[in-house]
């Protein structure tokens, strides 16, 4: 009934860029937080960015900042993530993921919907 689809993952090289998108089915984003994670081989789920239902407030993983940008359409109920200057370790599976206003924005635990998740590749 619910459903977050990622797309936009593929390879590219150092110093490129790549654009991730969500779209949200079965349920309103209104009042929640839209976020992103990431899962590199052998490491565990990290947050990557999150914005709010105000898309002027977001927050953004020290690793990650300057570099990404995460928007939202709240009228489409998508969730974009603008990537560049990329890295090879920025090689993960990045997942689409939202939540209720209230609560942690950088645990992935609190996150109740979740997207099947798409490969992002950066060579060296």
């Amino acid at each position: 009934q619910v459903q977050l689809v990622e797309s936009g993952g593929g390879l590219v090289q150092a110093a490129g860029s790549l654009k991730l998108s969500c779209a949200v089915s079965g349920l309103t984003t209104i009042n929640r937080i839209m976020g992103w994670f990431r899962q590199a081989p052998g490491k565990e789920r990290e947050f990557v960015a999150a914005v709010a239902w105000t898309a002027g407030t977001t927050y953004y993983a020290g690793s990650v900042k300057g570099r990404f940008t995460i928007s939202r359409d709240n009228a489409k109920n998508t969730v974009d993530l603008q990537m560049s200057s990329l890295k090879p370790e920025d090689t993960a599976i990045y997942y689409c993921a939202t939540k209720p206003m209230w609560g942690r924005l950088t645990y992935a635990s609190t996150y109740d919907y979740w997207g099947q998740g798409t490969q992002v590749t950066v060579s060296s």
